[in-house]
Formats: structure tokens, sequence, C-alpha cells
């Protein structure tokens, strides 16, 4: 069983009297432990079908099913919770909050969680060790650098152990030195069993991660769905 499955999922938006399909017929299977990237220029709708990933929105048509769960009519709340659970966000700007130091800012999601202060610290603690980062705990965002604080920003999403992360264009601020470390923390993160799914533009970005779906006028181009498991073992095969 796939971790995350969409199934015919469209998402549809009505206006001047006219329908818009930014997703279209949609279906998908993502497993546990895969490093994908989902690419598309502005209005391809990826970034439709990040919301649905993410759990932020609910598709028009279709279903969506997480750990064999149909969440397709849950309610708002309700997809909060899944969130909270299981997904764990990264964003081009960081979206770290200035007047926080590093640990508040990475204990921000338990916070909302209503958990408690010791248990905040230490699983905040752990999850900076993990992008190394524990010795800048007391540091604010602008005592760092670009990187430090999209590391910062991993570790936030990674304190309630998702089995999600969704990073979306995550290098986008990033120099190119800076942005390669980024990656391969992504990398790690999947081999640790997380699935890591990076919404981007960039087809340089795209071709770093085993599969690659592009998305075209709110449709999977099927044969952009690439894995690079696949290719391998096509190209060992005598022509």
């Amino acid at each position: 069983m796939a971790l995350l499955e969409l199934r015919n999922v469209s998402k549809i938006y009505h206006t001047g009297g006219e329908e818009i399909r930014a997703l279209d017929d949609v279906s998908l299977d993502l497993q546990n432990g895969e490093f994908i990237s989902i690419i598309g220029p502005s209005g391809s709708g990826k970034s439709t079908l990040m919301h649905i990933l993410g759990c932020l929105d609910s598709p028009s048509i279709g279903e969506v099913r997480l750990d064999g769960v149909d969440i397709s009519m849950a309610s708002p709340s309700q997809l909060a919770k899944v969130r909270n659970r299981t997904i764990g966000f990264v964003f081009q700007s960081f979206n770290l909050l200035p007047k926080l130091n590093v640990l508040q800012n990475v204990e921000l999601p338990m916070v909302y969680a209503g958990m408690g202060g010791r248990q905040r610290r230490e699983r905040a603690l752990h999850a900076l060790q993990q992008v190394d980062l524990a010795h800048r705990i007391k540091n604010r965002p602008n005592q760092l650098s670009g990187g430090q604080q999209q590391r910062v920003a991993i570790a936030r999403a990674l304190v309630n152990d998702p089995k999600i992360i969704l990073a979306d264009e995550p290098t986008g601020n990033l120099d190119t030195h800076t942005g390669e470390l980024i990656l391969n923390l992504f990398r790690e993160l999947s081999h640790q069993g997380r699935t890591v799914i990076l919404v981007t533009h960039n087809p340089e970005i795209a071709a770093v991660t085993p599969r690659r779906i592009e998305i075209r006028n709110g449709k999977i181009a099927d044969k952009l769905d690439v894995r690079l498991a696949g290719l391998a073992k096509a190209a060992a095969q005598p022509a």
C-alpha cells in the first residue's frame, strides 16, 4: 500500500462563469522513503497539487488516501490535525519568526499542538542536532546565513517526526553550493524512511531526485514521471 494515493483527482474553480481545472484527473502513488520532485511552470497546477498532497486543500473530485485512510472529504480542522501529525513543510523564504531564537522557532509546531515545555525542548534539540545546528539555539534568524536559516526550517519540519517532508522551492534563495548541501540533507532524510517531495520550477533541482513528476495544464505528463531505477534498467538492456 502506498503512503499517499491520489485517484482521479481534479480541483475545479469557477470564475467569471468559466470553469478552470487546476488539476485534471490526476492519479498518483507515493511510497514511504521516496525522494520525489514535482516540476512545472507557473500556472501548470503544481502548486495546487502541492496543496492537495500537503493536506492544505481537498479535491473537488476524486479520492486522496493517506496511510490507507480516505481524507478526500476531511474538514479543514481534520486536515490541520493530519498536517500537524504527518507532514513537515519547508518553504523558499524560510518563514522563521525574527523575534524568536532558533530553539523557539523550532518549538513552534509543538506549541500549537499544546505540548509541554520540557518535551518541546528535548524534541527541538534533537531536530537541531539532525541538521547540525544545536550550537546555534540562542541565535536569531538575522544572525544566521541563508543556508543555516533553511536548516532551522528543516529542523522545525522534523520536530513532530513526520512521514512526509514537503519542500516548496527550498533552494530558491540559496547559492548553488548551499543549495546542494540542503538537497543532500533531504536525500539523507529520505534514506531514513521519510517521503520527501520537492516542488520546483527548476529542472536542475528536479534532476537530483530519483523520481520526477512534471505537471502540464493540470495533468501529469506520464512520460516525464521519471524513475531513475527504471531508466537504468532500460539502459542496461541490449538494443
